[in-house]
């Protein structure tokens, strides 16, 4: 603060004089503000400058790095590399992925003109959908393939997808944890594909990096993006990077539905024509078909559309149509259910399923098979004696999997049939199957699954079809293990292996895997301990058995203490036997291998004293222990 040289009190003259000093002081100040204002206005002119100057720089900076991109990609060893090697390359990598042609042809315009000019990339459509989406996915699939590859087709329609791709349950359901696709497994669903492990890296600022593993060696390419531009020698719109979709394969990018923006009753009478859209394309390609594989979760409003699958299919190898969830179908009018007169051209079928959908015993599609897999719907009463007719049209079966909930008694008597070529029978359903069986000899049977309803001892079936068979090496066996089998199972009529005797288990001796459902605990650990005078054995039952898998098998009383004295017996601790890692004492000059596979769904509680001593013996154990707490049966798995 600057101090005023004025005289106090102030006088007349000094006050005029102070007036005439704030006139010149306001004059200054006025002057400085416009000078500053100035510099300012100079100030911005010149950052407005520069930063026009550093806005052009950038672009000529974006321009450069652009040109850096496209020319590092030119000289990228991988661009030299001769067309030809390069779709050599191409088919190496869709061996191993079915959809990698989405992704080559995302890469650059020369690796998309390449892939799209190979039919062959995109002869295997893998496609996990919903009627919600759009069809034209499948046109355009069609088409990149051409018009002469064959096609390997599986497509997968999801009834309500939810973010993770399934639907989801109103109750919890609990199954064994095995193998996809097991193929001994009664009752384990559909068989999934294997999962395809597509997980690159994240690509470089200003491209993509893709990275192929040919001859167990890796390479990682560095390519330019695709700009959002078509050749004329192109179809379909600009390839673009798809985003990850966490479903059993290796999706491609579904087309966007501009239906789904529109109100959910105009929605659903455009869902209704997914199927008959979807179907046309394909059976317009049926001549081309090899496999075919189409698995619905149920019934869906354009499920007519199946009734399309009609004509000749030359090259078709494999056809598969499963319906996971079982309704109520009207007589349809397809391959399935063509007339015993018709004349259809499909000579090269060797493998058949259908799973809760409609067909005719008397087809001519149900002929010289090697594979066959067949599960009636509820409504259907086919005799038994049209059964075994189907069976009997096939004589080269190799894989024969049956399940029928209602037939009808045999009206015409049953005559013995001979399968020499089959390794695996599963049978399931109601309980005259086993008038089935009593028919059959199969010499070369490697695999038996059975889960007939109870009604007789199976036993007597199962020795019976041995001792007329020839005793052949049967490797596998399940009883039961796939049919209703929880914890309920057992006080309703109708579940349960039905076995009065094990002893039918000494014919076995080459028996590797024993699954069994709702029997007694204790005879058959009983069976499968030490020979003793207790059993009645005088040798051990199935020396060669390396993996025990029970569901619902009860125990009382002492059914703890005799599965850990089995286990003693079979699986000795390696330290007081010396070591060797072997089996069980040697009793009339047989010794039994090595336990190496237990699970027990709920069977019994064990406590967690027992299940740690079993970890200690077997190589794998797996146990359930059962609740009783409300309808379902929530299980806590002790996984080791």
């Amino acid at each position: 603060m600057y101090p005023l040289d004025y005289p106090e009190p102030p006088t007349e003259a000094a006050i005029a004089h102070a007036r005439a000093q704030l006139a010149s002081y306001d004059h200054d100040a006025r002057s400085l503000e416009r000078h500053i204002q100035h510099a300012r206005d100079a100030l911005a002119r010149i950052v407005e400058e520069r930063q026009c100057a550093i806005r052009e720089m950038e672009r000529e900076l974006a321009a450069l790095e652009d040109k850096v991109a496209h020319t590092k990609a030119y000289v990228s060893p991988f661009k030299r590399l001769p067309h030809e090697l390069l779709r050599h390359i191409f088919l190496n990598v869709f061996e191993d992925s079915a959809t990698s042609a989405w992704t080559l042809s995302s890469v650059c315009m020369l690796w998309r003109r390449l892939a799209l000019s190979m039919p062959k990339l995109w002869s295997k459509i893998r496609l996990i959908t919903s009627h919600a989406s759009s069809a034209e996915t499948i046109r355009l699939w069609l088409e990149r393939s051409g018009r002469t590859v064959p096609l390997d087709i599986e497509i997968i329609l999801r009834s309500h997808p939810t973010a993770d791709g399934l639907s989801r349950r109103r109750y919890l359901s609990l199954p064994p944890p095995h193998a996809a696709g097991d193929p001994w497994v009664a009752g384990g669903g559909w068989t999934t594909p294997p999962p395809v492990l597509h997980n690159p890296p994240a690509p470089a600022a200003g491209g993509t990096a893709v990275h192929l593993q040919i001859g167990g060696a890796h390479q990682s390419v560095h390519m330019v993006p695709v700009q959002a531009v078509v050749p004329a020698d192109t179809v379909g719109p600009a390839p673009s990077s798809p985003p990850p979709h966490p479903s059993e394969w290796d999706m491609p990018p579904l087309l966007a539905n501009p239906e789904r923006t529109i109100p959910s009753q105009q929605r659903l009478r455009k869902n209704m024509h997914w199927g008959h859209i979807a179907f046309y394309y394909l059976v317009e390609q049926m001549h081309r078909w090899e496999r075919f594989v189409f698995r619905f979760e149920k019934q869906f409003l354009s499920i007519a559309a199946l009734k399309a699958i009609e004509g000749d299919a030359p090259l078709l190898r494999e056809f598969e149509v499963s319906c996971n969830d079982h309704a109520f179908y009207g007589d349809w009018k397809w391959l399935p259910s063509a007339p015993v007169n018709a004349h259809f051209d499909l000579s090269s079928l060797k493998t058949l399923t259908l799973q809760h959908v409609p067909f005719k015993w008397s087809s001519p599609m149900l002929r010289n098979l090697r594979n066959l897999q067949l599960r009636s719907l509820p409504t259907v009463h086919i005799a038994l004696d049209r059964i075994l007719h189907i069976v009997a049209a096939n004589p080269q079966l190799e894989s024969l999997s049956l399940n029928f909930a209602s037939p009808n008694p045999p009206v015409l008597p049953l005559t013995p049939c001979t399968l020499p070529e089959l390794k695996t029978l599963n049978l399931g359903g109601h309980y005259l199957l086993s008038s089935l069986v009593d028919s059959l000899m199969l010499p070369s049977l490697d695999a038996l699954i059975l889960d007939i309803e109870a009604r007789d001892p199976i036993e007597d079936t199962v020795s019976s079809l041995l001792t007329r068979s020839g005793n052949p090496p049967l490797t596998r066996l399940s009883l039961s293990y796939g049919s209703n089998t929880g914890p309920h199972a057992g006080f309703y009529w109708g579940s349960g292996a039905g076995v009065a005797s094990w002893h039918f288990l000494a014919e076995l001796d080459h028996l590797a895997a024993l699954q069994v459902g709702s029997a007694p605990l204790e005879p058959l650990i009983s069976a499968l301990s030490t020979p003793d005078d207790d059993n009645g054995q005088d040798r051990w039952m199935c020396p060669n058995l390396t993996t025990l898998l029970m569901r619902g098998c009860h125990a009382h009383g002492d059914g703890v203490a005799k599965l850990v004295q089995m286990v003693e017996a079979r699986n000795p601790d390696t330290a007081t036997a010396g070591g060797a890692g072997g089996g069980g004492a040697v009793i009339n000059g047989v010794a039994p291998v090595r336990l190496r596979h237990l699970e027990l769904y709920d069977c019994t509680a064990l406590g967690p004293d027992v299940t740690k001593w079993l970890k200690t013996r077997i190589d794998e154990v797996v146990c359930t222990e059962p609740t009783f707490e409300g309808r379902y049966c929530i299980a806590e798995v002790n996984h080791w």
